[in-house]
């Protein structure tokens, strides 16, 4: 399965590899730039086709545990000060070019706020992107209680993240948080003392199917 948000690339790239190979077999067939030209888009499309893949599956039935928002590696864990969660913490998730880039909503929660900060493009596993890089801020509630951030971070090749969270609706575990094409960066941010965190720096996470903790 290709998820949605890769047509904007196949669609376009498709169509130039089809004039490209129309050219070079029908008009000017031995035009050697074209050639190569036409190897790299399909190189492009079979890469975007492999990035852009949304395989089905099936959501880990913990009620009480909060499931990995992405596909990713853990790469840090600190303690952080939140202007509406007060002590955190602070689990930060890299994706490369190589994981699934869609994050799902990792338990039931309430939508209160999301904004969208424009900022830089430093390479997502460099902690500075947390603050610095062009990012969304996701405010959620779960249990009508427990207040915990979703960032969508964007990484250094990384022009576009897609937020479906509108503040106010009631969001189901597993449902469609949003996406972020090419390389990138997710941080879970939750309340110092009252959460259990499961996993550790350096483990592979996935979204729906990985537990990172729970409130208490």
């Amino acid at each position: 399965m290709i998820a949605s948000e890769g047509r904007v690339v196949l669609i376009p790239t498709s169509f130039i590899l089809l004039i490209g190979v129309f050219f070079n077999f029908f008009i000017e067939n031995n035009l050697i730039w074209l050639c190569y030209f036409n190897y790299l888009t399909f190189s492009f499309l079979l890469f975007s086709l492999y990035f852009f893949r949304e395989p089905n599956r099936e959501i880990v039935d913990t009620p009480n545990q909060m499931l990995s928002p992405a596909d990713g590696k853990v790469v840090q864990i600190i303690d952080i000060e939140d202007s509406e969660i007060g002590s955190a913490k602070q689990i930060s998730i890299f994706l490369s070019v190589f994981n699934i880039h869609s994050q799902y909503v990792p338990i039931q929660s309430k939508v209160l706020s999301s904004e969208y900060f424009p900022g830089e493009y430093l390479m997502a596993f460099n902690h500075k992107a947390s603050d610095k890089n062009e990012r969304t801020s996701i405010l959620l509630q779960a249990d009508g209680k427990h207040k915990y951030r979703i960032k969508q971070i964007a990484g250094f090749i990384a022009r576009r993240i897609l937020n479906y969270m509108n503040p106010g609706e009631t969001v189901s575990k597993g449902q469609r948080l949003g996406f972020i094409r090419f390389g990138s960066r997710v941080d879970i941010v939750i309340p110092k003392n009252k959460f259990n965190i499961f996993v550790k720096e350096g483990d592979k996470v996935k979204a729906n199917q990985s537990s990172i903790g729970e409130f208490v």
